[in-house]
């Protein structure tokens, strides 16, 4: 029977007298998390040293809280505004400050991107597993308690619970663990600002164990603001649009990557002539092997996250395919046989969790009963994987992601076709594997599917650029034999089924051209490329300055927005966060600040008094406050 408790600490003191030993506590990865009960059991073992926790989790978010004084300045009224009362973790918080407890492990597997490089105990706890593996994994840590934030409604005078964000991996846990006859725990709290999503996330109040129903387990949730779209961005999502077929599936990830493909989607599909006028510009080869039409049928849309992007597709008619979960039905509509509008139920989104900003959530809350309807959040064993219920859900599965496009974004490909996306070649993790594999490994075993790996073709560092496409990689996320279709914002190299000298050449082909030689030369010594091999001169003005120029005309008409699905700054917050970013680039590089400082006191430019009193420069004194304060002004 399911207890009800209107506090935390009812709900705390009732799990640690059910167990009386270790807590191996289950937590579901991002927004699914009921914070408030997590840090009343955090805070109870802590103080109780006699008590063990281990926390198996991933993607714990936390405020952001900038790193120098003036990020912190800037940032501390924003996240006040966006994240209100959103309550950060108590074990990240010691986490990344003095420690955890010795009594008190946390361990991920996947990990905020890129924030834990230099964390020893993070790193050292990680749990490297692919998504669909997450399940079984955490039942061999030993969970015996899984806890989830849940959204309610009342129906016909029924109480029901929604698994809202996060239905990915519950209900496989619940199955494990009765499997396998080890006791689970299993604690509800809700949160009303949860959407209340249908599918496989409803679930009866008799699923859980334990349902706390308390003020402070309601709370804003987490909502990382739209990033912008840069040039590079659009250019690669505009290269990622031609790929995608009119009656296809698609998946994206989170981002200003995504939101790119979704914005080129849209205009592909409301503005035909002027995309292909930008793609033109873009495509060397020309557009021949590119998907220009629109959307007649629309698109499916199957991704083990659902994201902002694809709701903005959902809200533009591009995600409308439904499917259905009858194989005879969705093959005679494949077939055209049956017309799926004369047809009842079926879905056109299938996801396993969602994040994105306060916008997007607001949305999922206001939609109707019928959008949500064409919602399905699911497991995530049952999109990412063909094989998780046997043969006929495979055969169902197969039938419904016809000409699917898989884009998942990497950090590094190698020349001969390998992908890294989830730690460096020293073994440092910087997020996880999560569900790129699973993805990857499908698009192979589906005859018309397409697997999309895209990349920016350069990074900055303190020395400089340094190319993202490189002859070797220590480490590998995508083996090579897996090499399908990459995209950089200089190209789209079609890899599948090639040999290594052509796989090395058409990755050449989309490199940054300041690099382009250097990996020839590395290619030639390895005899991976003909000694008299030359590059094409078409593919040398692969260039930054070279892309600027041939989409700032369409950037100047008003069609490659920096927010094309809004954003939460306001035009005075985005012009200091692009100050902000020109100055941080400049530090990396000396003879780039020496330059910058002396046009800006050359110049004798001022910032606004209320964007100084922003940043804490209103009344600076020294000269490294005077000095930063010049700089700052400058690079308005």
């Amino acid at each position: 029977m399911t207890q009800r408790f209107d506090s935390l600490g009812a709900a705390v003191d009732v799990l640690l007298a059910r167990i009386p030993g270790p807590i191996v506590l289950g937590l579901p990865l991002g927004i699914g998390k009921p914070n408030p009960f997590v840090n009343a059991l955090y805070r109870r073992i802590k103080a109780d040293p006699t008590r063990r926790l281990a926390i198996v989790t991933a993607l714990s978010l936390e405020k952001p809280s900038g790193k120098s004084e003036l990020e912190q300045a800037f940032l501390a009224p924003l996240v006040e505004r966006v994240f209100r009362d959103y309550p950060d973790f108590d074990y990240v918080k010691d986490l990344r400050g003095p420690g955890l407890p010795p009594n008190i492990e946390v361990r991920e597997f996947f990990m905020k991107t890129g924030d834990y490089l230099h964390n020893t105990a993070a790193q050292q706890h990680y749990i490297s597993t692919n998504y669909t593996f997450a399940a079984r994994d955490l039942v061999g840590q030993g969970i015996n308690v899984v806890a989830q934030a849940v959204a309610e409604r009342w129906q016909d005078g029924v109480q029901q619970f929604s698994l809202s964000s996060n239905p990915d991996l519950t209900a496989e846990l619940v199955e494990r663990c009765a499997a396998a006859g080890r006791p689970l725990l299993k604690i509800a709290v809700i949160n009303r600002q949860m959407p209340f999503m249908e599918g496989e996330a409803v679930v009866a109040p008799d699923f859980f164990d334990a349902v706390v129903d308390c003020p402070e387990g309601t709370h804003t949730l987490f909502a990382p603001p739209n990033g912008k779209i840069s040039t590079t961005d659009y250019a690669i999502g505009l290269h990622a649009s031609s790929l995608v077929q009119d009656g296809g599936t698609l998946q994206i990830g989170i981002g200003s990557l995504g939101d790119a493909i979704a914005q080129a989607l849209i205009l592909r599909d409301q503005q035909g002539e002027t995309y292909r006028q930008m793609l033109a510009t873009l495509c060397p080869d020309g557009l021949g092997n590119r998907e220009l039409g629109r959307f007649a049928e629309g698109l499916y849309g199957c991704s083990e996250m659902f994201v902002n992007g694809l709701l903005q597709l959902m809200q533009a008619g591009i995600v409308r395919r439904r499917v259905f979960d009858d194989l005879a039905t969705q093959l005679a509509v494949n077939e055209g046989k049956l017309d799926p509008a004369t047809l009842p139920g079926g879905v056109c989104m299938t996801g396993g969790f969602f994040l994105g900003p306060g916008s997007f959530y607001q949305a999922l809350r206001d939609l109707t009963p019928e959008q949500r309807a064409q919602i399905d959040m699911t497991r995530i064993d049952a999109i990412n994987r063909l094989d998780a219920h046997g043969g006929a859900a495979m055969d169902l599965k197969r039938a419904q992601r016809r000409k699917a496009a898989f884009m998942n974004t990497t950090m590094k490909v190698t020349l001969l076709g390998a992908a890294a996306s989830d730690a460096l070649e020293d073994g440092r993790v910087v997020s996880g594997v999560g569900g790129q594999y699973n993805f990857v490994a499908m698009a192979h075993a589906l005859p018309d599917a397409r697997s999309i790996l895209m990349l920016r073709a350069t990074k900055e560092t303190a020395d400089g650029p340094v190319s993202n496409i490189v002859y070797r990689y220590g480490h590998c996320t995508i083996p090579r034999h897996l090499r399908d279709v990459v995209i950089t914002e200089y190209g789209v190299a079609e890899l599948r089924g090639c040999s290594d000298a052509e796989i090395v050449k058409r990755l050449l082909a989309i490199t940054d051209s300041r690099f382009q030689d250097e990996l020839i030369k590395e290619a030639k010594q390895h005899g991976k490329l003909e000694d008299d091999w030359q590059l094409p001169e078409r593919y040398r003005h692969n260039t930054p300055q070279e892309l600027d120029a041939k989409l700032h005309p369409f950037t100047e008409q008003g069609l490659l927005p920096g927010f094309p699905f809004g954003t939460d700054l306001t035009p005075d917050e985005l012009k200091i966060v692009a100050a902000l970013r020109r100055l941080k680039k400049a530090t990396q590089n000396p003879v780039e600040l020496v330059k910058l400082a002396m046009k800006a006191f050359w110049e004798g430019k001022e910032a606004p008094p209320a964007y100084l009193e922003r940043l804490g420069l209103d009344e600076a004194q020294g000269f490294k406050a005077m000095f930063i304060r010049k700089l700052f002004a400058g690079n308005l």
